[in-house]
């Protein structure tokens, strides 16, 4: 039998009105997504100022669903922890006891290690923290790799200043509001970081893949193979990055170009500490001729 013609629901004035609403939804929403498409392509720097303040909107509930979220998934665990802590603390016990040893050669190391940078003034570069926030949101199936902090220029955050947790850098401020900020996360392909590895000091940069992976190539030489478990750290060229945070760990044998996987996994983490830039542009020098005017009465 062919299929009937009339492609009305019925006589019900409800379902008619329901699929009214749908075709008034979908022209809508596809109206609006040309105009944001447009918007993106004409004028970047309103499509950003837009983008800010949806973020400004829409960070607040997205930090209350991450504590609703968190506070949920925290339940089965603290189920769990009751009935296997008297196992772990007898495990831990154990433990205690054969790193004895170990931990007395790592403070003696350390002490040594002290010691010998007193004797010889290094001095490292410290840099002081701008403020510890909290990442309500990061993208994690787009080639783009950008997260949210719940903190702005309100609280002297600033374009550029490096984002770090407690396993390794993150990224860098991109844009900021005035209660949030955009982080471009050391996985987008236009992150670039430059990085030594640490058990020869092999200078090399960390480029972003844009899956959640690194490309790491040296910049000085070439057929320079890469080992698995090669770690890399900030160098502090470039003058954004502070010397010796963790970077990234390769992952395969390789030469030139390894595949590196990130200490630091946004998606895990839910504080973040900005810090200052490791060397800060300066002002420029006023030149002769400013000088001498500005003298004359």
């Amino acid at each position: 039998m062919a299929p009937s013609r009339n492609r009305r629901p019925g006589f019900s004035r409800r379902a008619q009105y329901g699929l009214f609403l749908g075709y008034v939804i979908a022209v809508a929403g596809a109206i609006v997504a040309a105009i944001l498409l447009v918007l993106a392509t004409l004028n970047p720097p309103a499509f950003a100022a837009l983008r800010a303040t949806v973020a400004e909107i829409t960070t607040p509930v997205s930090s209350g669903m991450a504590g609703l979220g968190r506070g949920l998934a925290s339940i089965p665990t603290s189920i769990g922890n009751h009935f296997t802590v008297m196992q772990k603390n007898a495990a831990l016990h154990k433990e205690l006891e054969a790193n004895r040893a170990l931990l007395l050669r790592a403070r003696t190391l350390s002490y040594d290690n002290r010691r010998l940078r007193a004797l010889l003034n290094v001095r490292e570069r410290t840099v002081d923290p701008v403020v510890a926030a909290r990442l309500v949101s990061s993208s994690a199936t787009s080639t783009r790799r950008y997260a949210v902090l719940n903190a702005g220029a309100w609280q002297g955050v600033r374009v550029g200043q490096p984002v770090r947790g407690p396993e390794g850098l993150i990224g860098r401020i991109l844009e900021t509001g005035p209660n949030t900020a955009r982080v471009l996360l050391l996985t987008d392909p236009e992150s670039i970081v430059p990085v030594r590895r640490t058990r020869d000091g092999l200078p090399a940069l960390a480029a972003g893949r844009g899956d959640g992976m690194l490309d790491v190539r040296s910049a000085s030489l070439s057929d320079i193979a890469f080992e698995p478990g090669d770690v890399f750290v900030t160098s502090g060229t470039g003058g954004i990055y502070s010397p010796n945070i963790p970077v990234a760990r390769i992952v395969y044998r390789s030469h030139d170009t390894a595949l590196a996987r990130s200490f630091a996994q946004p998606d895990t983490l839910d504080f973040a500490l900005v810090q200052q830039g490791f060397m800060p542009v300066q002002p420029p020098a006023p030149t002769p001729q400013a000088t001498s005017a500005a003298a004359k009465p």
